[in-house]
């Protein structure tokens, strides 16, 4: 069978179009690919035509190029916004954990969700003193387009779509240097009596990692209605964790400028972490709370009570958005500047609510000028961005340039010829010379110790460290609370 004839009967399957439209379904794809229609090979179906487009010359051999064809392939499987609303709402009529598994399946099987580069991500977890962490090595992402690069330096600013969050990226064919979207479906949904949308992020970082966007862009905010926005979503979605980034730079997400939450189906290692030091707020009787032992400064609050919840989480918020303690270099505002914010994490239990609200400060220092609660120096090499949501939470997500310097590392270890950076120089050396290393176990100790790091990384975004004087901070500042 020929490619073309056998992508159309593909498309045709898929429910999008029917065996009237034949025809025209063919004449779309002999559009994006050239009239010549060739035998089906070894490749998928989808590379074949993106191939024969390439030798047909209606695309450049281009990353940028390619993704745009990929995308308008997929789209002609996928319905349109409305229709996939409509079946959406037919699913959640069933159940809501039906709705997000018809969604979530069908963004993988239309190729928006990239399964295939997922699935070249690094992934392990090894034990350290505040339990399992979870390390990931972020390969799913493409490389960036030269051509895009390039571009840039001479283009005009384009300012449509105004962000990859906004609305308008759906069915968007994308350009140089921004992404194809051609197959791109949002779920319309009310949060907080206001319109919001649900996606799924195109670049899992775990299971059913998805998106709650507001349909209008503005900026992240973290207050009360944060709160109230949380315990809507997860009275939709019960199955599915919900958190915001901080609102901050340097603690905060790297879309500041729209408001968005991140959830999904998967339980991170602070939700394990057990509570230190319960905490006593009688005004708010029907509510749990403590200090959970993790690396992170994190009050964690339960209850059945919404109402109480929402007024203790806005206390506590509140409180910290002005709370000062020069002892342990905590300053609130710099003149009109403001350095306090919250990461609020929203998961439920059966109908108990559980809200871990992590204190953030983004201060800097002549010691400290990347964030004094920001990785350090000492773990930059191996962690330098920002800690958000994700990371807060135990799972570390590290830059794809470790897949190929830490087999130098291993290398370095074993006595072999190695090209090692001499960023990881001093922390292999502190390595080896604690550990014995060899060709079975090198595997095993590298992972260990990028636990370990990220461990300290997260330690070192704790405001409130864990010792004698993080202690004695902690309870002055629950004190005043």
């Amino acid at each position: 069978m020929k490619v073309i004839e056998q992508f159309v009967n593909q498309v045709i399957e898929s429910g999008t179009y029917e065996e009237m439209d034949r025809f025209y379904v063919a004449n779309k794809i002999h559009g994006f690919v050239g009239d010549e229609d060739v035998e089906r090979n070894d490749a998928s179906v989808k590379d074949q035509l993106i191939s024969l487009a390439i030798s047909n010359q209606k695309i450049e051999d281009s990353l940028t190029a390619k993704e745009i064809l990929n995308d308008q392939l997929m789209d002609l499987i996928t319905p349109t916004p409305a229709a996939l609303n409509r079946k959406f709402q037919e699913e959640y009529a069933k159940s809501p954990e039906a709705a997000t598994n018809f969604f979530y399946e069908f963004c993988k099987s239309n190729d928006y969700i990239k399964v295939e580069a997922i699935k070249k991500n690094v992934e392990f977890s090894k034990e350290t003193k505040y339990g399992d962490l979870e390390i990931t090595i972020n390969l799913s992402k493409p490389e960036k387009d030269p051509k895009a690069i390039a571009a840039a330096l001479n283009s005009k600013t384009v300012e449509y779509p105004m962000c990859q969050l906004c609305m308008e990226n759906e069915g968007y064919q994308g350009r140089l240097g921004y992404p194809a979207r051609s197959n791109h479906r949002i779920i319309r949904i009310n949060v907080g009596g206001e319109k919001w949308g649900f996606q799924y992020s195109p670049y899992a970082y775990f299971n059913e990692h998805c998106i709650f966007l507001d349909t209008v862009h503005e900026p992240m905010k973290i207050n009360r209605q944060t709160i109230l926005n949380l315990i809507d979503i997860e009275n939709q979605f019960p199955s599915y964790f919900v958190g915001s980034n901080a609102d901050l730079p340097i603690v905060g997400g790297s879309m500041l400028a729209h408001e968005h939450y991140q959830g999904g189906k998967h339980i991170f290692p602070m939700m394990k972490a057990a509570i230190k030091e319960s905490l006593d707020f009688p005004k708010y009787d029907h509510v749990t709370a403590g200090i959970v032992n993790w690396p992170m400064s994190d009050i964690r609050l339960e209850s059945n009570d919404t109402v109480q919840l929402v007024e203790l989480a806005e206390h506590i918020m509140d409180n910290w958005k002005q709370y000062s303690d020069e002892s342990v270099s905590i300053q609130a505002n710099t003149g009109d500047t403001a350095h306090h914010t919250v990461t609020p994490i929203m998961h439920r239990e059966g109908e108990k609510f559980i809200l871990d609200l992590v204190l953030r400060d983004n201060n800097t220092s002549t010691e400290f000028p990347n964030g004094i609660f920001h990785p350090h120096d000492e773990v930059a090499h191996i962690k330098k961005e920002n800690i958000g949501l994700i990371e807060v939470m135990g799972r570390a997500i590290l830059p794809a340039r470790l897949l190929t310097e830490m087999q130098d590392v291993k290398k370095f270890w074993l006595g072999e010829d190695n090209e090692i950076a001499a960023m990881h120089l001093p922390w292999a050396k502190e390595v080896q010379a604690r550990q014995t290393i060899n060709a079975g176990n090198v595997d095993d100790v590298l992972h260990q110790e990028l636990a370990t790091v990220f461990a300290q990384v997260l330690e070192n975004a704790g405001v409130f460290k864990d010792d004698e004087a993080g202690n004695q901070a902690w309870s002055r500042f629950i004190e005043q609370l």
